[in-house]
Protein backbone atom coordinates (compact mmCIF):
# COMPACT_ATOMS: atom_id res chain seq x y z
CA UNK A 1 0.00 0.00 0.00
CA UNK A 2 1.05 3.40 -0.80
CA UNK A 3 -0.92 6.85 -0.79
CA UNK A 4 -0.31 10.71 -0.31
CA UNK A 5 -3.00 12.66 0.82
CA UNK A 6 -3.41 15.90 2.63
CA UNK A 7 -2.16 15.74 6.76
CA UNK A 8 -5.50 17.70 7.98
CA UNK A 9 -7.77 15.59 5.83
CA UNK A 10 -6.07 12.25 7.02
CA UNK A 11 -5.66 13.27 10.51
CA UNK A 12 -9.20 14.71 10.65
CA UNK A 13 -10.75 11.37 9.30
CA UNK A 14 -8.44 8.94 11.81
CA UNK A 15 -9.74 11.21 15.13
CA UNK A 16 -13.39 11.17 14.13
CA UNK A 17 -12.75 7.22 13.50
CA UNK A 18 -11.20 6.40 17.05
CA UNK A 19 -13.83 8.37 18.75
CA UNK A 20 -16.64 6.69 17.38
CA UNK A 21 -14.66 2.56 17.88
CA UNK A 22 -12.07 3.82 20.92
CA UNK A 23 -11.72 0.31 20.71
CA UNK A 24 -10.15 -2.55 23.20
CA UNK A 25 -7.49 -2.17 24.95
CA UNK A 26 -7.35 -6.00 26.45
CA UNK A 27 -7.15 -6.53 22.41
CA UNK A 28 -4.29 -5.04 20.15
CA UNK A 29 -6.30 -6.29 17.29
CA UNK A 30 -9.69 -4.53 18.00
CA UNK A 31 -7.62 -1.26 18.97
CA UNK A 32 -6.57 -1.39 15.61
CA UNK A 33 -7.61 0.80 12.70
CA UNK A 34 -7.86 -0.99 9.27
CA UNK A 35 -6.52 1.55 6.21
CA UNK A 36 -7.76 0.26 2.61
CA UNK A 37 -6.65 2.32 -0.29
CA UNK A 38 -8.38 1.74 -4.31
CA UNK A 39 -8.62 3.75 -6.72
CA UNK A 40 -11.09 5.74 -4.85
CA UNK A 41 -9.01 7.27 -1.86
CA UNK A 42 -8.56 5.69 1.27
CA UNK A 43 -11.21 4.34 3.83
CA UNK A 44 -9.98 4.00 7.55
CA UNK A 45 -12.22 1.46 9.90
CA UNK A 46 -12.67 0.37 13.55
CA UNK A 47 -14.91 -2.60 15.36
CA UNK A 48 -14.91 -3.26 18.60
CA UNK A 49 -17.29 -6.34 17.29
CA UNK A 50 -20.69 -4.33 18.99
CA UNK A 51 -19.88 -1.43 16.98
CA UNK A 52 -18.29 -0.38 13.68
CA UNK A 53 -17.47 3.01 11.98
CA UNK A 54 -16.01 4.15 8.58
CA UNK A 55 -15.00 6.81 7.49
CA UNK A 56 -13.78 7.93 3.93
CA UNK A 57 -10.59 9.81 2.61
CA UNK A 58 -9.83 11.44 -0.50
CA UNK A 59 -6.29 10.49 -1.33
CA UNK A 60 -3.85 9.58 -4.53
CA UNK A 61 -3.32 5.90 -4.90
CA UNK A 62 -0.18 4.57 -5.69
CA UNK A 63 -0.82 1.50 -4.69
CA UNK A 64 -3.63 -0.88 -3.69
CA UNK A 65 -3.56 -2.21 -0.27
CA UNK A 66 -5.17 -3.27 3.22
CA UNK A 67 -3.50 -3.11 6.18
CA UNK A 68 -4.31 -3.25 10.13
CA UNK A 69 -2.02 -1.01 12.42
CA UNK A 70 -2.74 0.46 15.92
CA UNK A 71 -5.35 3.08 16.25
CA UNK A 72 -4.70 5.87 18.75
CA UNK A 73 -0.63 5.83 17.83
CA UNK A 74 -2.22 6.61 14.12
CA UNK A 75 -4.32 9.60 15.00
CA UNK A 76 -1.67 10.74 17.55
CA UNK A 77 0.53 10.93 14.92
CA UNK A 78 -1.20 12.53 12.28
CA UNK A 79 -2.25 14.97 14.57
CA UNK A 80 1.02 16.60 15.30
CA UNK A 81 2.34 16.73 12.43
CA UNK A 82 2.28 20.21 10.98
CA UNK A 83 3.93 19.31 7.29
CA UNK A 84 0.84 19.77 4.61
CA UNK A 85 1.08 16.66 2.97
CA UNK A 86 1.65 13.02 4.08
CA UNK A 87 2.54 10.03 2.38
CA UNK A 88 1.02 6.37 3.82
CA UNK A 89 3.37 3.65 2.70
CA UNK A 90 4.22 -0.20 3.69
CA UNK A 91 7.88 -0.89 4.18
CA UNK A 92 8.00 -4.78 5.18
CA UNK A 93 6.58 -5.34 8.45
CA UNK A 94 5.62 -1.49 9.41
CA UNK A 95 3.12 1.07 7.85
CA UNK A 96 5.54 4.51 7.51
CA UNK A 97 4.14 7.55 8.14
CA UNK A 98 6.28 10.01 5.98
CA UNK A 99 6.43 13.45 5.74
CA UNK A 100 8.98 16.32 4.57
CA UNK A 101 12.02 15.66 6.78
CA UNK A 102 10.11 13.09 9.33
CA UNK A 103 9.50 9.61 8.96
CA UNK A 104 7.44 7.52 11.97
CA UNK A 105 6.75 3.73 11.56
CA UNK A 106 3.89 1.27 12.88
CA UNK A 107 3.66 -2.02 13.26
CA UNK A 108 1.69 -4.05 11.07
CA UNK A 109 -1.27 -6.21 12.66
CA UNK A 110 -2.81 -9.71 12.14
CA UNK A 111 -5.36 -8.05 9.44
CA UNK A 112 -7.02 -11.18 9.16
CA UNK A 113 -7.47 -11.66 12.93
CA UNK A 114 -9.96 -8.07 12.91
CA UNK A 115 -13.74 -8.59 12.17
CA UNK A 116 -13.79 -6.57 9.52
CA UNK A 117 -16.00 -3.45 8.56
CA UNK A 118 -19.01 -4.54 6.44
CA UNK A 119 -20.83 -1.78 4.34
CA UNK A 120 -24.16 -1.95 5.80
CA UNK A 121 -27.61 -0.88 3.86
CA UNK A 122 -28.08 2.98 4.42
CA UNK A 123 -31.74 3.37 3.32
CA UNK A 124 -33.70 4.97 5.70
CA UNK A 125 -35.12 8.20 7.07
CA UNK A 126 -33.57 11.34 7.06
CA UNK A 127 -32.79 14.48 9.90
CA UNK A 128 -30.82 17.44 9.71
CA UNK A 129 -27.43 17.30 11.18
CA UNK A 130 -27.74 20.55 13.08
CA UNK A 131 -31.88 19.20 15.10
CA UNK A 132 -29.92 15.82 15.53
CA UNK A 133 -27.03 17.13 17.14
CA UNK A 134 -28.89 19.93 19.55
CA UNK A 135 -30.77 17.05 20.37
CA UNK A 136 -28.27 14.31 21.08
CA UNK A 137 -26.31 17.08 23.63
CA UNK A 138 -29.09 16.76 25.68
CA UNK A 139 -30.88 13.48 25.46
CA UNK A 140 -27.61 11.72 25.15
CA UNK A 141 -26.48 12.87 28.18
CA UNK A 142 -29.52 12.02 30.38
CA UNK A 143 -28.62 8.53 29.69
CA UNK A 144 -27.33 6.31 32.84
CA UNK A 145 -23.52 6.10 32.96
CA UNK A 146 -24.23 2.75 35.21
CA UNK A 147 -23.48 -0.33 33.22
CA UNK A 148 -24.82 -2.46 35.59
CA UNK A 149 -28.08 -1.11 34.69
CA UNK A 150 -27.41 -1.10 30.50
CA UNK A 151 -31.21 -0.80 30.30
CA UNK A 152 -30.98 3.19 31.19
CA UNK A 153 -27.78 3.38 28.95
CA UNK A 154 -29.15 3.88 26.02
CA UNK A 155 -31.22 6.72 23.94
CA UNK A 156 -34.78 5.27 22.26
CA UNK A 157 -35.16 6.65 19.13
CA UNK A 158 -38.75 6.38 17.54
CA UNK A 159 -39.93 7.72 14.73
CA UNK A 160 -43.78 9.18 15.65
CA UNK A 161 -45.34 10.62 11.72
CA UNK A 162 -43.02 13.02 10.51
CA UNK A 163 -40.96 13.80 14.07
CA UNK A 164 -38.14 11.70 15.58
CA UNK A 165 -38.49 11.22 19.18
CA UNK A 166 -35.46 10.74 21.38
CA UNK A 167 -35.72 9.60 25.02
CA UNK A 168 -33.43 8.50 27.88
CA UNK A 169 -33.45 8.92 31.85
CA UNK A 170 -31.22 7.36 34.38
CA UNK A 171 -34.35 7.19 36.44
CA UNK A 172 -33.92 10.64 38.09
CA UNK A 173 -34.96 12.84 35.39
CA UNK A 174 -35.31 12.34 31.53
CA UNK A 175 -34.90 13.82 28.25
CA UNK A 176 -37.32 13.61 25.49
CA UNK A 177 -36.77 15.83 22.16
CA UNK A 178 -38.45 15.76 18.84
CA UNK A 179 -37.38 16.77 15.25
CA UNK A 180 -38.30 16.49 11.86
CA UNK A 181 -38.06 13.21 10.28
CA UNK A 182 -38.49 12.58 6.73
CA UNK A 183 -39.13 9.12 4.91
CA UNK A 184 -38.47 6.89 8.24
CA UNK A 185 -40.82 4.51 7.97
CA UNK A 186 -40.97 2.87 11.36
CA UNK A 187 -37.77 3.45 13.40
CA UNK A 188 -37.88 2.17 17.49
CA UNK A 189 -34.53 1.02 19.13
CA UNK A 190 -32.57 1.50 21.37
CA UNK A 191 -29.22 3.01 21.12
CA UNK A 192 -25.93 3.43 23.69
CA UNK A 193 -26.18 6.84 24.39
CA UNK A 194 -21.91 7.03 24.59
CA UNK A 195 -21.67 6.49 20.76
CA UNK A 196 -24.94 8.90 19.92
CA UNK A 197 -23.03 11.73 22.08
CA UNK A 198 -19.97 11.46 19.56
CA UNK A 199 -22.16 11.09 17.08
CA UNK A 200 -23.79 14.35 18.41
CA UNK A 201 -20.46 16.47 18.45
CA UNK A 202 -19.17 15.36 14.75
CA UNK A 203 -22.74 16.17 12.97
CA UNK A 204 -23.14 20.17 13.72
CA UNK A 205 -22.67 21.10 10.39
CA UNK A 206 -23.42 18.22 8.74
CA UNK A 207 -26.75 19.02 6.03
CA UNK A 208 -28.21 15.87 6.87
CA UNK A 209 -27.85 12.52 8.71
CA UNK A 210 -29.57 9.32 7.58
CA UNK A 211 -30.63 6.66 10.14
CA UNK A 212 -31.79 2.73 9.31
CA UNK A 213 -32.32 -0.39 11.77
CA UNK A 214 -32.39 -4.39 11.34
CA UNK A 215 -33.43 -6.34 14.22
CA UNK A 216 -30.34 -6.10 15.79
CA UNK A 217 -28.46 -3.66 14.34
CA UNK A 218 -28.59 0.91 13.61
CA UNK A 219 -27.06 2.45 11.19
CA UNK A 220 -26.01 6.46 10.91
CA UNK A 221 -24.91 7.62 7.38
CA UNK A 222 -23.80 11.46 6.85
CA UNK A 223 -20.90 12.66 4.51
CA UNK A 224 -17.97 10.29 4.45
CA UNK A 225 -18.94 8.30 7.77
CA UNK A 226 -21.23 4.98 8.12
CA UNK A 227 -21.25 3.95 12.22
CA UNK A 228 -23.25 1.08 12.83
CA UNK A 229 -23.93 -0.33 16.42
CA UNK A 230 -25.74 -3.45 18.22
CA UNK A 231 -28.92 -1.83 19.75
CA UNK A 232 -29.87 -2.28 23.54
CA UNK A 233 -32.92 -4.08 24.88
CA UNK A 234 -35.37 -1.37 26.41
CA UNK A 235 -37.72 -0.19 23.45
CA UNK A 236 -40.67 0.09 26.22
CA UNK A 237 -38.72 3.66 27.61
CA UNK A 238 -41.20 6.15 27.74
CA UNK A 239 -42.81 9.04 29.72
CA UNK A 240 -45.82 7.80 29.58
CA UNK A 241 -44.54 5.54 32.73
CA UNK A 242 -44.15 9.17 34.14
CA UNK A 243 -47.28 10.89 35.80
CA UNK A 244 -47.49 14.23 34.02
CA UNK A 245 -51.02 15.12 34.19
CA UNK A 246 -51.75 16.82 37.58
CA UNK A 247 -49.85 20.28 36.94
CA UNK A 248 -51.14 22.91 39.59
CA UNK A 249 -48.20 25.71 38.61
CA UNK A 250 -46.57 26.97 36.12
CA UNK A 251 -43.67 29.40 36.51
CA UNK A 252 -42.40 31.21 33.18
CA UNK A 253 -38.64 32.41 34.09
CA UNK A 254 -35.22 33.45 31.85
CA UNK A 255 -33.46 30.31 31.66
CA UNK A 256 -29.67 31.93 32.23
CA UNK A 257 -31.06 34.23 35.30
CA UNK A 258 -32.53 30.80 36.87
CA UNK A 259 -29.70 28.86 35.85
CA UNK A 260 -26.93 31.52 37.75
CA UNK A 261 -28.86 32.09 40.55
CA UNK A 262 -29.05 28.44 41.12
CA UNK A 263 -25.39 28.30 40.30
CA UNK A 264 -24.82 30.52 43.35
CA UNK A 265 -27.05 29.27 45.79
CA UNK A 266 -26.39 25.89 45.14
CA UNK A 267 -22.71 26.17 46.75
CA UNK A 268 -24.21 25.65 49.75
CA UNK A 269 -26.81 23.20 49.45
CA UNK A 270 -25.90 19.99 51.37
CA UNK A 271 -23.98 17.16 50.66
CA UNK A 272 -27.49 15.75 48.46
CA UNK A 273 -27.19 18.64 46.46
CA UNK A 274 -30.55 19.46 47.81
CA UNK A 275 -31.91 23.28 46.49
CA UNK A 276 -35.81 24.66 47.46
CA UNK A 277 -37.44 26.62 44.85
CA UNK A 278 -40.07 28.27 46.17
CA UNK A 279 -42.44 29.87 43.81
CA UNK A 280 -44.37 32.98 45.13
CA UNK A 281 -46.80 35.33 43.44
CA UNK A 282 -44.00 37.12 40.73
CA UNK A 283 -41.02 35.34 41.54
CA UNK A 284 -39.15 32.03 43.09
CA UNK A 285 -37.15 32.30 45.81
CA UNK A 286 -34.20 29.61 45.76
CA UNK A 287 -32.87 28.30 49.03
CA UNK A 288 -29.98 25.87 50.74
CA UNK A 289 -28.66 25.39 53.92
CA UNK A 290 -26.04 23.13 54.62
CA UNK A 291 -24.32 22.60 57.99
CA UNK A 292 -20.78 23.19 56.72
CA UNK A 293 -21.71 25.55 53.95
CA UNK A 294 -23.91 27.59 55.68
CA UNK A 295 -26.96 29.27 53.74
CA UNK A 296 -28.07 31.35 50.74
CA UNK A 297 -31.16 32.36 49.34
CA UNK A 298 -31.60 34.49 46.01
CA UNK A 299 -34.99 35.61 44.28
CA UNK A 300 -35.34 35.32 40.49
CA UNK A 301 -38.37 37.10 38.45
CA UNK A 302 -40.86 35.20 37.03
CA UNK A 303 -43.95 35.09 35.50
CA UNK A 304 -46.52 32.35 37.65
CA UNK A 305 -49.71 31.07 37.34
CA UNK A 306 -51.43 28.50 39.75
CA UNK A 307 -51.30 27.44 42.95
CA UNK A 308 -47.90 28.37 45.37
CA UNK A 309 -45.50 25.29 45.57
CA UNK A 310 -42.18 24.51 47.21
CA UNK A 311 -40.53 21.83 45.66
CA UNK A 312 -36.56 20.73 46.11
CA UNK A 313 -34.74 19.69 43.87
CA UNK A 314 -30.97 18.42 43.25
CA UNK A 315 -29.24 21.56 42.19
CA UNK A 316 -26.53 19.79 39.50
CA UNK A 317 -30.28 18.54 37.65
CA UNK A 318 -31.62 21.55 37.74
CA UNK A 319 -28.39 23.16 35.97
CA UNK A 320 -28.42 20.24 33.12
CA UNK A 321 -32.47 20.86 32.80
CA UNK A 322 -31.72 24.47 31.61
CA UNK A 323 -28.56 24.62 30.27
CA UNK A 324 -30.33 23.50 26.73
CA UNK A 325 -32.36 26.53 26.94
CA UNK A 326 -29.51 29.68 26.97
CA UNK A 327 -30.92 32.69 26.04
CA UNK A 328 -34.50 31.54 26.21
CA UNK A 329 -37.18 32.24 27.87
CA UNK A 330 -38.69 28.23 29.78
CA UNK A 331 -41.70 27.13 31.64
CA UNK A 332 -41.94 25.02 34.52
CA UNK A 333 -44.95 22.92 34.63
CA UNK A 334 -44.86 21.91 38.67
CA UNK A 335 -46.52 18.93 39.85
CA UNK A 336 -47.82 19.07 43.68
CA UNK A 337 -46.09 16.56 45.86
CA UNK A 338 -43.47 14.13 44.52
CA UNK A 339 -44.01 14.40 41.34
CA UNK A 340 -41.83 15.23 38.49
CA UNK A 341 -41.65 18.87 37.00
CA UNK A 342 -41.32 19.67 33.56
CA UNK A 343 -38.96 22.34 31.68
CA UNK A 344 -40.24 23.38 28.07
CA UNK A 345 -39.42 26.29 26.31
CA UNK A 346 -41.78 29.15 26.10
CA UNK A 347 -41.41 29.51 22.31
CA UNK A 348 -40.07 26.37 20.98
CA UNK A 349 -37.86 25.76 17.52
CA UNK A 350 -37.66 22.99 15.04
CA UNK A 351 -36.08 21.04 18.05
CA UNK A 352 -38.52 20.07 20.61
CA UNK A 353 -37.13 19.77 23.90
CA UNK A 354 -38.99 18.58 27.55
CA UNK A 355 -36.75 17.83 30.17
CA UNK A 356 -38.46 16.23 33.29
CA UNK A 357 -37.07 16.39 36.75
CA UNK A 358 -38.06 14.20 39.61
CA UNK A 359 -38.01 16.50 43.01
CA UNK A 360 -36.10 15.20 46.09
CA UNK A 361 -37.00 15.42 49.80
CA UNK A 362 -36.09 19.31 50.76
CA UNK A 363 -33.28 20.44 52.21
CA UNK A 364 -33.06 20.29 56.35
CA UNK A 365 -32.80 24.20 57.89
Amino acid sequence: MDLTATTADLAAAVADLVRLVPGKLIDPVLGGVLVTADADGVVFGASDRERTARVSCGALVHTDGRVLVPGKPLAETLRALTQERVRLVVEGSRLAIRAEGARFALPLLEVDLHPGVGVPSVSGGVVAGRHLATALATVSATASRDDALPIFTGVRLRAEGERLVLRATDRYRMAIASVPFAGGGELDVMVPATLLAEVGKQIGSVEQVRLSASENQFTLCWTETVVTTAVLDGAYLSETKLSLSGVDTVVKVSADDLAAAVRRVGLYSDVRGALAVEVRDSEVLLRATAQQAGEAEETVKATVSGGRTSPSFQSRYLLDALRPFVGQRVRLSVQPGMRATVVTAVEAGDVDLRYIVMPMLPPKG
